[in-house]
């Protein structure tokens, strides 16, 4: 049978994390900033986008198997054709997934660990068993309702998810790697400076310190992070009145 294998051009190509054969730490939202990056595959741009448990979508679901067993995924995972995973093109890496086969019925759930699938009209690509239990072995490729049920390997229940959506309670995955350039120095010691002036004025963020080398000569970055998306972080420093200082992203 025809396999729907899609994306094979983006493995290796979001290969961000580092690909170190360390234990991937599912509860660290650190390991998936760069994937949240916008990207480009066959001339089109992807912006990752966030997203909150009980989302909802529908389209098409396609399958991919032993020809990508044991080769990375974007995430920097090694992929298990037998463990329960997708690839989605813009949800973040381990938000968990109900995918449900609209034409037999089948659900699962899935965590998301790569990106894809690149053709028009397919929403998710499942891993070989995910996509066995949802009878995509037989057919190939399926309509299917996606709904988000979870991060990082925690699922919700439906009936949480209907009374936290009554609620307004819903959980959200929240990434703060956008941050505002406040200075930069040559030297070490006047960056440290400008460092605490800042950590001390500002609590609820974060100051750090980043070392570039420019014209072959360590610059030292000041950086004030937590924010999650460009748009606060450019309207904290309008609002602050740091003139100057320009949005950057971890």
């Amino acid at each position: 049978m025809k396999k729907f294998l899609v994306f094979s051009l983006l493995f290796g190509v979001f290969f961000f994390t580092g690909c170190s054969q360390k234990r991937y730490d599912l509860s660290n939202p650190s390991r998936n900033k760069a994937t949240m990056r916008p990207y480009k595959v066959l001339g089109k741009r992807y912006r990752p986008t966030y997203v909150s448990v009980g989302d909802v979508m529908k389209g098409t679901s396609s399958w991919y198997g032993p020809n990508f067993h044991g080769k990375y995924t974007s995430n920097g995972e090694v992929y298990n054709m037998y463990a329960k995973t997708a690839a989605h093109k813009t949800w973040p890496m381990n938000t968990m997934v109900r995918v449900t086969n609209l034409q037999n019925g089948k659900s699962t759930i899935v965590r998301i660990n790569d990106r894809g699938p690149f053709v028009r009209g397919r929403i998710i690509d499942c891993s070989y068993t995910a996509g066995k239990e949802l009878g995509l072995d037989k057919m190939g490729i399926a309509r299917v309702s996606l709904e988000i049920v979870g991060f990082s390997g925690k699922v919700e229940s439906s009936a949480r998810i209907k009374r936290d959506i009554k609620e307004n309670k819903i959980k959200r995955i929240h990434l703060s790697n956008f941050g505002i350039q406040v200075g930069a120095f040559r030297r070490y010691e006047g960056a440290k400076h400008i460092r605490d002036t800042y950590a001390n004025r500002y609590e609820n963020h974060k100051t750090i310190i980043k070392r570039f080398i420019v014209d072959d000569e360590p610059l030292y970055r000041i950086w004030l992070m937590g924010f999650s998306s460009e748009e606060e972080a450019d309207d904290f420093k309008n609002s602050h009145n740091l003139y100057g200082a320009f949005t950057v992203r971890n």
